[in-house]
């Protein structure tokens, strides 16, 4: 079963561990608690949030991500375990020994998967498809001609309107797309952790000060999932981060997809990517495993669930 994302997201909230439990507070007052057991991550996205250290040694030992968030909903940092699992150190090997041409096909798969799944939340609101479906084909080994950014400057348009754009610091539909994004990451590093597999060894990603490279690699094909959710909460007027574009957000990863063993929500799909992509570390698969493209009923599900 799936675990939870649990986002502290009111001001002054104490957290801490207690039998097995993370409670939260505010001064001497209890307000809830959650059995560590069935957490998948913690996001921190109040203000003047404090935790203890054991609770933040518990949720590491369980391989569940503390994230803290800054400004505009952005992820600052995240606390990851050291160890993922018992086969982590061989995995990891088979990671870093990883050849060249085989990091740079991984990536041509990835955006071609991301690129996809654009293509499909085009289709399902009736938009031209075509602009973006056309240049999955162009996307060669490690994506030298830049593919995935043509895309971008074709699909946004699209999706949100000529005068949109992307902006990690803007407000509106970007911190909608920036706290949708930090659900997905931390998911995604929960899988990569789970995985035996290093968060900052990448494939694409290369920035010497980003300690989640993997992750971000990972994370690509599940940003138009984020997008669509986005667009619905944006039908429905709510156009700033609160407590219902939150939860709506946060319910996307329980959404169901196809993948080849058959439906599974969201959250296992990205797990069974890092698994995936370990077996092809370990030369025990030749391809990753994504969600197969949605049809136009599952991108409706996915506005509306």
């Amino acid at each position: 079963m799936p675990g939870r994302i649990v986002d502290i997201h009111q001001d002054n909230r104490h957290l801490h561990l207690h039998r097995g439990f993370m409670v939260v507070s505010s001064g001497k007052e209890e307000l809830g608690r959650v059995p560590l057991d069935e957490l998948a991550a913690v996001i921190a996205s109040g203000h003047g949030i404090t935790h203890s250290s054991n609770l933040l040694a518990a949720l590491a030992e369980r391989g569940a991500p503390f994230v803290l968030c800054g400004n505009n909903y952005q992820p600052t940092g995240m606390l990851l375990a050291v160890e993922g699992n018992y086969q982590q150190a061989k995995r990891i090997h088979a990671q870093i020994e990883a050849s060249k041409p085989l990091t740079k096909r991984l990536w041509q798969s990835i955006v071609k998967a991301k690129l996809t799944m654009q293509a499909a939340v085009l289709e399902s609101l009736g938009q031209p498809d075509a602009p973006v479906n056309a240049l999955i084909n162009k996307v060669r080994s490690g994506d030298p001609d830049n593919i995935e950014a043509q895309a971008a400057r074709r699909y946004w348009p699209l999706l949100f309107g000529k005068e949109f754009r992307r902006d990690r610091e803007a407000q509106n539909t970007n911190s909608l797309l920036n706290y949708g994004y930090a659900i997905a990451r931390s998911a995604t590093a929960r899988g990569v952790v789970a995985a035996g597999l290093h968060p900052s060894i990448g494939l694409h990603h290369a920035n010497v000060y980003n300690a989640m490279r993997l992750v971000d690699d990972l994370i690509e094909p599940f940003r138009p999932l984020v997008d669509l959710r986005v667009y619905a909460l944006l039908q429905r007027d709510i156009q700033e981060v609160n407590a219902e574009s939150k939860a709506m957000l946060a319910k996307l990863l329980y959404v169901d997809m196809m993948q080849r063993e058959g439906t599974t929500p969201v959250i296992q799909c990205i797990n069974n990517l890092c698994v995936s992509l370990a077996q092809v570390f370990l030369g025990e698969a030749e391809k990753l495993l994504f969600p197969e493209k949605p049809d136009p009923m599952t991108c409706q599900i996915i506005m509306n669930a």
